[in-house]
């Protein structure tokens, strides 16, 4: 048998299914293959040292159980190391486990674990803070941040907030610096995107190309006109169209400087953060393994 360690947000999810969890956990999980350890996170960052500490013991494996937020808190601890992340999805958006096909019912999610598979993908850091789907500025990080402070979760309420403030929010301009090669390019943006994953959760795939296993991110840029085809774009955000807008571009790389007018919000894997008026932004290719499916 081999260790495997859960890692429960105790605010993802309904109390009805963390009750249930530690139990149907045990019912599920292969115990010829697999001998569980459940633990619940207890503040911000307690989910970083627990994994941390469950690899040095040389754990098989840690599963985040919770939303892309508990997953990102996870990761911090695995990256670089041979301890394999799992995902149990009990988010809002479930982005990552969305992008790598993974099952947003628990049980299937447990079940998958007994045969699930590792693979290796890219990770990314902004000024050394970790991400593993996306990052971004503009828009998107003010409804990160309206989305956090709100009373309550789910689609919903993330749909409310864009309505609430899309008119009145006003784009700045931004300059991205290619560190491969030095180039420039300005541009004003209602919002900008560093995707490693392609969507920011829902199915909502902001980078429909994007690879996780490729060393670069899909860098979104969507257009301070944007809201004169909001229609249209909502339309290419679901069906896997929204590169081709006329109100994108998307460049690809796995370097890059953002500059901006102003410090202020940017997002970390759908968290919202104060960040500096320039970010790095690069990929960590193949830096941290993921139990998937055979679908991936």
């Amino acid at each position: 048998m081999k260790n495997i360690a859960f890692i429960i947000n105790p605010i993802a999810g309904t109390q009805t299914v963390k009750k249930k969890l530690p139990k149907l956990i045990n019912a599920t999980l292969d115990r010829a293959k697999w001998l569980p350890n459940i633990v619940f996170s207890e503040y911000a960052g307690h989910a970083t040292e627990l994994a941390r500490q469950f690899s040095r013991m040389g754990f098989e494996a840690v599963v985040a159980v919770g939303g892309d937020g508990t997953i990102n808190e996870v990761a911090r601890g695995l990256v670089g190391t041979a301890t394999t992340l799992g995902i149990i999805p009990l988010g809002s958006g479930n982005g990552l486990a969305r992008h790598l096909n993974l099952p947003l019912r628990p049980q299937t999610a447990i079940e998958l674990l007994n045969h699930a598979e590792p693979i290796a993908i890219d990770y990314g850091l902004a000024n050394d803070r970790l991400f593993v789907s996306t990052c971004g500025a503009g828009f998107e990080a003010h409804v990160a941040y309206e989305f956090a402070a709100a009373g309550t979760r789910g689609f919903r309420t993330y749909f409310e907030q864009i309505i609430k403030d899309a008119f009145s929010y006003q784009p700045e301009t931004y300059t991205i610096r290619l560190v491969e090669d030095g180039k420039e390019i300005t541009h004003k943006a209602f919002l900008i995107t560093f995707a490693n994953s392609n969507q920011w959760g829902y199915e909502a795939r902001i980078a429909p190309k994007a690879s996780l296993q490729d060393g670069l991110m899909d860098i979104c840029i969507m257009s301070p006109h944007a809201l004169l085809g909001s229609a249209d774009l909502a339309l290419r955000l679901f069906t896997k169209h929204i590169n081709e807008s006329l109100f994108m571009d998307t460049i690809k790389a796995g370097d890059v400087v953002l500059v901006r007018e102003q410090p202020g919000l940017f997002h970390i894997d759908g968290d919202p953060v104060e960040m500096p008026k320039e970010i790095h932004i690069r990929i960590i290719e193949d830096g941290l393994r993921v139990l998937v499916g055979k679908r991936f």
